[in-house]
């Protein structure tokens, strides 16, 4: 038996805690389909190693070593099944999401274009759309396939390196810029340890919670490799039943005591204005252990409408856990320190646009709050000038670069953007690129993010991207959003997009904002929102907004982890 503290792969690990806890509970699905009141349903590790090994040999038939199979599923215990066992098989995962996700078409289209696979794996009840999907895109011909659920012999064991592909993670984002991350078995693994170490996960006392999407990253690590690396209890449900009700995820948390969760910053204030009083009269939230709270620049407002909701329930503030991570470092690069409250700093914002954190005194006119993401996990965290590639002093703000053994290998079949991204090198002081033994001399993962190092922490300010530059000015577009939603009664909390566009006079400003569904259409004077807005933005930011355009709810792109998707947005925008 291989041994579970120095295995590299997840299929390995999986066999050993099925030798060592065979008729231990793996894995929980809580099911809302049928039943509103949910039935749960749960595999042993020994049965979840029999189906996996089940899938490995049949699919070992189908396609050959190192070869991309998608899986294009419901969430549900046979997805958990599926990605495994494809990994056991020795082929490449793709965790995709079946056709009839909503607003999610062209970006699956643009994925399966990407990666060609040969097989795409699907249940009874995708393998119709999945079919007439394919026929409708144009997409390449490739093998439709059911999920085997019965159990048999074990094939012939694939020898797995921990170099090998594991699987593409695909990044939200546009459609058109569809890129897979390669992670290997050594990369997920390596992030899975991370975060048992960084979130204190203890086998035997520990459970994960979660209803984020498995072909999400930071879903697939906490509902799966994790517990898989550290022999815990996974519990998941899929996205939807969440979102129709925010109770159940609280609920699982509540019946399953010291669980780690995660969910990106708009989901804890979704939950925390949508849970009803008479629902908290039964929950028990004290012995929750951590609330991972990530994906985006993190709102101090969210995180205290969460806490506040919740505090009679028994839920303490040092359970949320805020923190960093992307696709292409596994997910995880950065949390706070177990035990310690989130806390908000006020930063001088005029100084922000500046490009260095300054604190400033909270409340006043040209403060900006910020949530300190903590320090890294297990990586190295460098914050760079990206023209100069030179290391920053703590206080200067500049490009976020990773390096460590959860940061992936490149892009599929993208080797100009890898060698871009994945194989950075700082500059010396003098501007030469370094060379020799040195940890410079590494290659780095360039993130995209714009952060600070300050008082020995991590603050993510925004993506270089976003990043709103008019008349010679930095403008973060969060810090602009936040100021439209309170500029306005008609306008949806956590629904707006700001960016720039150009025109014959430089970049202008444009803001789209939902509509929130208490305030009809037809009650709205568009000329008085447009006015307020554009004083509440010129007041507090100095810019002359180009065009403020009122949109109907959920009518805002958003990508796979649920956030409004700026470029998207963008794009959009100019082609109309």
């Amino acid at each position: 038996m291989r041994n579970v503290l120095t295995d590299t792969t997840l299929p390995g690990q999986l066999a050993a805690w099925a030798t060592l806890d065979p008729h231990g509970v793996a894995v929980s699905f809580l099911d809302y389909r049928a039943n509103p009141a949910g039935e749960q349903f749960s595999l042993t590790w020994g049965e979840l190693d029999a189906r996996v090994a089940a899938v490995a040999a049949w699919t070992q038939a189908q396609v050959s070593t190192g070869e991309p199979v998608a899986i294009l599923m419901d969430q549900t215990l046979d997805y958990v099944v599926a990605f495994l066992g494809v990994l056991s098989a020795g082929a490449v995962a793709v965790p995709l999401f079946a056709p009839g996700l909503p607003g999610h078409a062209d970006r699956l289209a643009a994925v399966l274009a990407d990666c060609r696979p040969p097989l795409v794996l699907v249940d009874h009840d995708s393998d119709q759309q999945v079919r007439d999907f394919l026929t409708d895109r144009g997409l390449p011909p490739t093998e439709i396939a059911a999920l085997p659920t019965e159990t048999g012999e074990r094939g012939e064991q694939v020898p797995l390196r921990a170099e090998d592909v594991a699987y593409l993670q695909y990044t939200s984002g546009s459609t058109g810029s569809a890129r897979g991350v390669m992670i290997t078995h050594g990369n997920v693994v390596a992030n899975a340890r991370q975060c048992t170490t960084a979130y204190e996960m203890e086998r035997g006392s520990t459970v994960t919670v979660g209803w984020l999407p498995l072909f999400h990253d930071l879903g697939l690590v906490l509902s799966v490799a994790v517990p898989v690396v550290a022999g815990i209890r996974s519990v998941f449900m899929q996205p939807l039943a969440f979102l129709e009700r925010p109770v159940r995820w609280v609920k699982a948390l509540s019946a399953n005591p010291r669980a780690v969760t995660a969910a990106p910053n708009f989901a804890y204030a979704y939950c925390g204005a949508r849970v009803a009083d008479a629902d908290k009269a039964r929950l028990r939230l004290e012995t929750v252990h951590a609330m991972v709270d990530g994906s985006e620049p993190l709102q101090a407002a969210a995180i205290a409408r969460f806490r506040d909701a919740f505090a009679v329930c028994g839920l303490r503030p040092q359970a949320h856990r805020p923190s960093y991570g992307l696709a292409e470092g596994t997910v995880a690069v950065s949390t706070t320190v177990a035990g310690t409250a989130p806390k908000a700093w006020s930063f001088d914002r005029e100084k922000l646009a500046e490009g260095t954190l300054a604190e400033a005194p909270p409340g006043s006119a040209t403060a900006i709050e910020l949530v300190s993401c903590g320090q890294p996990m297990g990586q190295t965290v460098a914050i760079v000038d990206p023209k100069t590639r030179r290391e920053l002093p703590p206080g200067a703000v500049g490009e976020i670069w990773v390096t460590g053994p959860n940061v992936g290998l490149g892009y599929w079949n993208r080797p100009e953007e890898s060698a871009a991204t994945f194989g950075a090198v700082l500059a010396d002081p003098t501007g030469d690129t370094v060379s020799g033994d040195s940890l410079a001399a590494d290659t780095w993962l360039r993130t995209g993010d714009l952060g600070a190092c300050h008082d020995g922490a991590l603050f993510v300010t925004g993506r270089i991207k976003d990043l709103i530059i008019v008349d010679g000015g930095n403008h973060y577009p969060q810090d602009i959003e936040q100021t439209v939603e309170r500029a306005h009664a008609a306008i949806r909390p956590r629904n707006t997009v700001a960016f720039s566009v150009p025109s014959p006079d430089g970049e202008r400003v444009v803001v789209l904002a939902e509509r929130t569904r208490s305030v009809p259409a037809d009650s709205v004077d568009l000329a008085e929102l447009a006015a307020a807005v554009r004083a509440a933005v010129a007041r507090r930011h100095g810019i002359a907004l180009h065009e403020v355009r009122l949109v109907e709810p959920d009518t805002l792109p958003r990508t796979s982890s649920g956030k409004i998707a700026r470029s998207t947005c963008r794009d959009r925008y100019l082609m109309n």
